[in-house]
C-alpha cells in the first residue's frame, strides 16, 4: 500500500529523520563541519554520513571542500536548506511549548533586535492561521468538490 500523495510525506523523505534534522540544525547554527555536527547532534558518525549524504543529494546541504590533506569538507545550506529554517523554528518553539520543562534552551533573534518568533499568516490578507476557518481545495493532486 502506496498511501495518499502528499508534500508532507515527500519532504519527510529527505528530512522526516531526527538527525537530518539535528544535522540542519547545526548548520543553520553556523556548525559546518563533520566533527562538530556529530559531537552536537549525539549522532553515530556512519548514521550521520548517511543523513548528510542523503540532505547533499537532495539539493539541501552544499558539500565544500575546505581542506586538501587530509580530504576535510563542510556542509552549508542551500537556498532549499535555508528555506527549512521556518519549519526547525516551528518544530523548537512546540518542542518549547509542549515538551521542553523549563525555559526555552535556545533562542533565536530578528534582525531587527526583537526575539523571533514563527507566526504563519495568509499570504493574501495577513490574517493568521487558525483564527478563521480555512478548507481543503485540492487533495492528492485532485479538486475537492465545494
Amino acid at each position: 500500500m502506496r498511501g495518499r500523495e502528499c508534500s508532507i510525506a515527500n519532504a519527510l523523505a529527505v528530512v522526516g529523520e531526527r538527525w537530518s534534522l539535528l544535522a540542519l540544525r547545526e548548520v543553520m547554527l553556523g556548525v559546518t563541519r563533520f566533527d562538530a555536527i556529530a559531537a552536537n547532534t549525539g549522532a553515530s558518525r556512519d548514521i550521520l554520513a548517511a543523513r548528510l549524504r542523503t540532505l547533499v543529494d537532495a539539493g539541501v546541504l552544499e558539500k565544500r571542500l575546505y581542506d586538501e590533506h587530509p580530504r576535510r569538507y563542510e556542509y552549508l545550506a542551500t537556498e532549499s536548506g535555508r528555506a527549512l529554517q521556518p519549519v526547525l523554528l516551528g518544530l523548537m518553539e512546540w518542542g518549547d511549548r509542549y515538551v521542553t520543562q523549563g525555559p526555552p534552551p535556545t533562542v533565536w533573534e530578528h534582525a531587527c533586535g526583537g526575539e523571533l518568533h514563527l507566526r504563519a499568516v495568509c499570504a493574501t490578507c495577513g490574517e493568521p492561521v487558525g483564527a478563521t476557518p480555512s478548507r481543503l481545495v485540492r487533495l492528492g493532486g485532485v479538486d475537492v468538490d465545494r
